[in-house]
């Protein structure tokens, strides 16, 4: 029985650069609520929040950035270099974590809740776990990842790879281990057989949604006499093949169904249907309680004032059970030219800098893909590390 009453929790843990959250981004598309911990870590020290000055006072000011803000990645070079400073910063940072952990799964619907955690293992988060996955992949593909995804030279790659140790007692304290040698299908279908057999029931979240919306003439008041038959439903692997055939036609080029399984491993999708057609898509992504809608198509016989409303409200539900405080929204400049539309529908212009946020800053910065205009739209004013 877990610490949260009704709630069925769990804990993905393993070595840097396997997969983590890729295996967590699989289990909310099964209907889970992903909660990842390293990065509310990295919230816990932003500046503003509670285990800022905690850290400047244990480590010294030459850890600041010109902007005062901690700089994350010379911290990590001295923690990874020091196992007595990791468990001093761990020591500030793990009880904030906990309790921003314990904040989001109170207020989530969902019955399942998978928390990603490094050092799992290691903290408290262990004992209010019910199943614990561990996931698992060859060294030179973890070091793939990090010179890839996160940017580190070589030396640092395996200085962090090595700081972590052989996952061997990891993988003996695991109720599950799910082998991700690089491949989203093999993964998934591990990740399938694993949820059938330790979830007590299924998450719920996961049947379509249908809905119908006014032609364009409404949303600007003018009079209408028929509605546009238009169909969100929130779309899985299951139709990465739809998906891909829509992508290829929009984009005008070959895009394949491994494309999409890949991607996937990062974001969700929202499929606009006409009857069976598929006539738009969004893709979108959570991470550190911000949503990031990279991808936002139409076929061009939907309105966008028609469309728009109906995908993103979808987009802003499915957000605010995910516990956002904003949504950026990455558009082409002529799409960010309907100014009234994007008013009426809550999102102002914005430049990354702009954003109150250090966390917001980052997520546009990381986000925005080239020769678009960020809009943005705070979902909810309480944070969850507030300042003590």
């Amino acid at each position: 029985m877990s610490t949260w009453p009704g709630k069925f929790v769990i804990g993905i843990t393993g070595n840097i650069g396997t997969g983590k959250s890729v295996v967590r981004k699989m289990l909310e598309h099964l209907g889970a609520y992903g909660i990842d911990a390293d990065a509310l870590g990295h919230r816990a020290i932003a500046k503003g929040a509670p285990g800022y000055q905690p850290v400047v006072d244990t480590f010294g000011q030459w850890i600041l950035a010109p902007n005062g803000e901690i700089d994350r990645r010379k911290l990590g070079r001295l923690a990874f270099a020091d196992p007595e400073i990791m468990r001093q910063l761990e020591t500030i940072i793990h009880p904030l974590v906990g309790q921003a952990v314990d904040w989001l799964v109170r207020r989530s619907p969902k019955q399942v809740i998978a928390i990603e955690a490094i050092k799992l293992l290691e903290s408290d988060l262990r004992k209010h776990c019910d199943s614990i996955w561990v996931v698992a992949a060859p060294p030179e593909a973890q070091l793939a990842r990090l010179l890839k995804k996160r940017g580190m030279n070589r030396a640092e790659a395996e200085q962090r790879i090595k700081a972590q140790g052989s996952p061997g007692a990891k993988i003996a304290a695991a109720d599950v281990v799910i082998y991700n040698d690089g491949s989203f299908e093999k993964t998934w279908e591990q990740v399938k057989k694993a949820w059938k057999l330790v979830v007590p029931q299924k998450a719920e979240g996961t049947r379509p949604i249908t809905l119908a919306v006014q032609r364009a003439e409404a949303l600007k008041g003018e009079p209408h006499t028929a509605t546009v038959p238009l169909k969100v439903k929130k779309a899985g692997p299951k139709q990465a093949g739809e998906i891909a055939a829509f992508l290829s036609r929009i984009r005008g080029q070959t895009v394949s169904r491994a494309d999409v399984l890949a991607a996937f491993g990062e974001k969700a999708y929202l499929l606009l249907y006409r009857g069976d057609e598929v006539v738009g898509l969004l893709g979108w992504q959570v991470e550190n309680l911000v949503s990031r809608i990279n991808e936002f198509h139409l076929a061009d016989a939907v309105p966008l004032t028609a469309a728009a409303p109906l995908m993103l409200t979808e987009m802003e539900r499915g957000s605010k059970e995910l516990q956002c405080e904003a949504a950026l929204l990455f558009v082409p400049p002529a799409m960010a030219q309907q100014t009234a539309l994007w008013k009426q529908l809550g999102y102002t212009p914005r430049k990354p800098e702009n954003l109150g946020m250090r966390a917001w800053q980052e997520a546009a910065r990381e986000s925005q893909p080239p020769d678009t205009v960020l809009l943005f739209k705070q979902l909810r004013q309480d944070r969850v590390l507030q300042p003590l």
